[in-house]
């Protein structure tokens, strides 16, 4: 099934403010568990889980800013 217009921004916006800092607090815990590591291996790192995010929510978050298309157009 399907996630209306309105429900599917209102799981992005869910998503954005409450998983994104989970996450955030996740990718650097999981870091700071690893050995010590160079800092541009550590900087690639970041970038890698600063990117791997967005697959996830991917099919969520297409099209959110976009006009709902089952809305009546008003002229």
């Amino acid at each position: 099934m399907a996630l209306s217009h309105k429900a599917r921004k209102r799981w992005t916006l869910l998503a954005l403010c409450v998983g994104m800092p989970l996450y955030i607090v996740a990718a650097v815990t999981l870091v700071g568990w690893l050995p010590r590591m160079h800092v541009l291996v550590e900087l690639l790192l970041y970038v890698v889980l600063g990117i791997v995010w967005i697959f996830p929510l991917k099919p969520l978050i297409r099209g959110v800013g976009k006009p709902d298309p089952e809305a009546e157009v008003e002229e």
